[in-house]
């Protein structure tokens, strides 16, 4: 008989990234892998000591937001003792900005995402949707990356902050243009993999919204990503 293993959710944040809509697309498939699913709308569960010593996974979507020092350290806690910790896009690479310490806990995070010509804007998200490529890292054979090539994507382009800590399995590159105040190509983690104490991150830059979420190899690699990424 399988055990069953425990995720928790937590989710929030900016309203932009579809937090709940998004984290109930792999709900489903972390249920249908042996998880018992709990859903937290704030970071206040990690401050539980007790509880997140038994959490296996965490999913968690929140963009930008805040957290306390106490909530902070439970999480932390919880990586280095084993639990996973895994997401994509703002949820995971944008979430508390003002904590330094979960930047160096997540290995990279968000700078911008360069958008298309001003003259072709009109104040809307689309703004920065461009075309771009995910670039599988050659020579990195990872269960969670395997079998996938390269793809492109028309949608935000993650211009990454990172360390070297970080063990990159795709990298996106961002192009020199006319409008631009840089002067040379700029190429940025996309997916990594993090190893924290005894516990594993997992990133995926791509992932702004549903539709995104739903393109088959960010799917795949997210959805291989949380089960790498578990206890």
């Amino acid at each position: 008989m399988t055990e069953t293993k425990t995720a928790l959710v937590v989710r929030g944040g900016w309203d932009g990234h579809q937090p709940v809509e998004a984290t109930e697309l792999f709900i489903p498939y972390l249920e249908d892998n042996g998880y018992d699913v709990r859903v937290e709308e704030s970071p206040k569960i990690y401050a539980d000591a007790g509880y997140l010593a038994g959490v296996d996974l965490i999913m968690q979507c929140m963009t930008m937001s805040s957290i306390e020092r106490e909530e902070f350290e439970g999480l932390r806690t919880a990586v280095e003792n084993g639990t996973g910790l895994a997401g994509w896009h703002g949820g995971i690479a944008d979430s508390y900005r003002n904590t330094s310490d979960y930047l160096h806990l997540i290995g990279g995070q968000f700078a911008c995402h360069p958008g298309k010509h001003p003259e072709e804007r009109s104040g809307q998200q689309d703004d920065n949707y461009i075309p771009y490529t995910i670039n599988m890292l050659p020579g990195v054979d990872h269960p969670v990356t395997r079998g996938i090539g390269d793809f492109d994507l028309v949608t935000e382009q993650y211009w990454v902050l990172a360390d070297d800590y970080i063990d990159v399995l795709a990298t996106t590159t961002q192009k020199v243009r006319e409008w631009d105040p840089w002067n040379r190509e700029v190429t940025s983690p996309a997916i990594w993999t993090r190893q924290w104490g005894k516990g594993r991150i997992f990133v995926s830059t791509p992932g702004h919204s549903l539709e995104v979420l739903k393109d088959r190899n960010v799917r795949t690699i997210i959805e291989r990503g949380l089960l790498w990424a578990s206890r």
